[in-house]
C-alpha cells in the first residue's frame, strides 16, 4: 500500500519531496486540529420524534386474504371502493420477549405496503392503545433485508479484493474510514449545531487525507493528488454559496428537509444544502484528480525528453475526455436519485419556465453545475502542479528520437545492414561494393518518412 497510483513512477527529487512535505503536513495539522475543534460533545442532540415503537423480527406462517368490502364514505369507482388488500397474516415472534409466540395481523395495506408470502422473514411492531395499556395490536412494518445485505456486501468486497488485490484491500479500507467519518464526525456535528458548510469542509478534507494516503500510498503523486482536491474543494465551496445566494435557495426544497426541520429545527438547511454540494464533490474530484496525476507520472515514464509545458498539454488532453464523460455521469446520478421528482414534473401543468426556477428543482440544476465546474477546475490545477512537480529536479534526457530509448544505435545500424544483405540475395556476407542508399541517415538510420516496423 505504499506504492503509487502506478508501479512505475519514479520518486521525486529530495528538494521537490521537501516542498511537498512542507505544503501538505501543515494542511493536515489544520485540518485535523479544525476536526478536533468542531468535534461534536456530550452526545448527539435529542429530537422530538415520538416514542420508539417496539420492533420484534419475526417470520410469516399463513397468509390468508379477501375482497375488501366496499366503504360507504368512499365516492364509485375510487380504489377504496371495494379495492385494496384485505385478510389476516400469522406471524411467528422470532425475538423479544414474546419470542416463539403466534400473533395476527392485517394484511399490509396502503402505498409502499410490503406484500408478503408464507416463509417471509418480516419486521413487527406492536402497537399499545393508549386507553388500555393492557391491549395491543401488531402490525406488519417491513421485510427484513439483514441477510441479502449482507450476502451483497460480501460479494462487493470480494469482487474489489479479487480484481484490485492489495490496492483493492486498501480501498476497502479507505470506504470504512469515509463512512467512520461521516457517522462519527460530519453528521453529530451537524446536528450538534454547527455550521454545516464548515463541518462539511473539515470533514471532507479529512476524508481526502485519510483515502488517498490509504489508498494510494503516500508519494508525491498521491500529494499532488491532494493538494488538487483541496483547491478543488474550497472552490467548489465558495461557487455554490454564490450560487445559492444568487438563485436565493433556502434548502427546503425537500420533503426530507422539510421533515427535518419539524424534529430539529436549528439545523440550516441552506448551510447542509451547500454541506451535500461538498460532500458529493468529493467522491468525483478525488476520481479527477487522481487520475490527471497518474497520467502525468505516465507520460514523463514513457518519454523523459518532455518539457512541463508538453505535459500539461498531453495530460490535459486526457482530462478533457474524462471531464467529458464525468460530466454526464454527474447529471446522471442526481437525475437517478431524483426520478421521483422528474416523473411528478412531468404530470405538472405549469410552463417549463416556472419548474426549472422553482425551489426543489432549481436546487439540483444549482447542485449539478456547482459540483461541474469545480470538476473541470480540478483538471488545470491538479495537471498544471503534477507537470511541475515531475519535470522538477529531472536532469536532461538524451535527445529524443523516434525509436525506444532502450535500442542502441549500433543495433539499428546492424539491423539496416542485415536488411540490406538479404536484399542482395548475400546474407552471409556484406556487400563491400553496394554504397548505403542515398536515402539513409547517418548512423545506418533510414530518413523519417520511411517505416522500419516490420523490421522489429
Amino acid at each position: 500500500m505504499g506504492s503509487g497510483h502506478t508501479h512505475t513512477a519514479s520518486s521525486a527529487p529530495p528538494r521537490v519531496r521537501r516542498i511537498l512535505v512542507l505544503t501538505v503536513v501543515p494542511l493536515f495539522v489544520a485540518t485535523a486540529l479544525a476536526a478536533v475543534l468542531l468535534w461534536p460533545r456530550g452526545g448527539s442532540p435529542q429530537t422530538d420524534g415520538g416514542a420508539d415503537v417496539p420492533r420484534y423480527p419475526g417470520t410469516v406462517t399463513r397468509v390468508v386474504t379477501e375482497p375488501c368490502p366496499p366503504t360507504p364514505s368512499a365516492p364509485e369507482g375510487t380504489p377504496t371502493a371495494g379495492g385494496g388488500r384485505c385478510g389476516t397474516v400469522d406471524v411467528r415472534v422470532d425475538d423479544g420477549p414474546t419470542a416463539g409466540r403466534q400473533v395476527r395481523t392485517p394484511v399490509p395495506d396502503g402505498p409502499g405496503a410490503p406484500r408478503v408470502d408464507v416463509g417471509d422473514e418480516v419486521i413487527l411492531v406492536e402497537l399499545t392503545d393508549p386507553t388500555d395499556p393492557t391491549v395491543s395490536n401488531w402490525n406488519i412494518a417491513e421485510h427484513q433485508r439483514g441477510t441479502p445485505m449482507v450476502w451483497l456486501a460480501v460479494v462487493f468486497a470480494a469482487a474489489i479484493v479479487a480484481f484490485g488485490r492489495w490496492r483493492g484491500l486498501a480501498a476497502l479500507a479507505g470506504l470504512a474510514a469515509s463512512f467512520a467519518i461521516l457517522l462519527t464526525f460530519v453528521l453529530p456535528g451537524i446536528g450538534a449545531g454547527r455550521s454545516p458548510l464548515l463541518v462539511a469542509v473539515v470533514g471532507a478534507a479529512l476524508i481526502m487525507f485519510v483515502v488517498l494516503y490509504l489508498t494510494h500510498g503516500v508519494t508525491a503523486q498521491t500529494s499532488v493528488a491532494v493538494l488538487g482536491t483541496l483547491g478543488s474543494l474550497v472552490l467548489t465551496g465558495v461557487l455554490a454559496t454564490i450560487a445559492t445566494a444568487a438563485t436565493h435557495l433556502t434548502g427546503f426544497g425537500s420533503e426530507d428537509a422539510t421533515t427535518l426541520s419539524m424534529f430539529q429545527g436549528d439545523v440550516d438547511l441552506h448551510g447542509l444544502l451547500l454541506a451535500g454540494i461538498i460532500i458529493g464533490s468529493l467522491g468525483v474530484l478525488d476520481d479527477v484528480t487522481v487520475t490527471q496525476a497518474a497520467t502525468v507520472a505516465e507520460l514523463a515514464n514513457a518519454n523523459p525528453g518532455l518539457t512541463r509545458l508538453q505535459l500539461y498539454r498531453a495530460a490535459t488532453r486526457v482530462g478533457r475526455a474524462h471531464i467529458a464523460s464525468t460530466v454526464n455521469t454527474i447529471v446522471l446520478a442526481y437525475a437517478g436519485a431524483s426520478l421521483p421528482l422528474l416523473l411528478l414534473l412531468t404530470a405538472d401543468s405549469r410552463p417549463i419556465g416556472q419548474l426549472l426556477t422553482s425551489e426543489f428543482l432549481a436546487q439540483e440544476i444549482v447542485r449539478s453545475a456547482v459540483a461541474t465546474l469545480g470538476l473541470i477546475a480540478a483538471v488545470p490545477l491538479t495537471t498544471g502542479l503534477a507537470a511541475v512537480v515531475t519535470a522538477a529536479g529531472r536532469t536532461a534526457a538524451p535527445p529524443s528520437t523516434d525509436a525506444p530509448a532502450s535500442r542502441s544505435q549500433p543495433d539499428r545500424a546492424e539491423a539496416l545492414a542485415a536488411l540490406v544483405a538479404l536484399r542482395t540475395g548475400h546474407p552471409d556476407e556484406p556487400d563491400q561494393t553496394r554504397t548505403p542508399p542515398p536515402s539513409s541517415a547517418p548512423g545506418g538510420w533510414p530518413e523519417s518518412g520511411r517505416s522500419t516496423d516490420p523490421a522489429w
